[in-house]
């Protein structure tokens, strides 16, 4: 379990890096479009993400 964990959120640190690493000007457009968004648009998103994060992790159960 604590293995599954670190392994997680050692990919989304490779992921996280490689969009800093590689664009970094345009996670700053990125940044300031998400300033402009109301506090709903952006809740919005946050759920729409974690709801399609279960389904992928619940996907990757299936497919093991």
């Amino acid at each position: 379990m604590i293995a599954t964990v670190l392994w997680a959120f050692g990919l989304v640190l490779i992921v996280e890096g490689l969009a800093f690493a590689l664009a970094p000007s345009r996670i700053e457009d990125v940044l300031k479009m998400l300033a402009q968004l109301t506090v709903t648009q952006k809740r919005s998103i946050g759920g729409i993400a974690v709801s399609l994060g279960v389904v992928l992790v619940l996907a990757a159960q299936v497919l093991n």
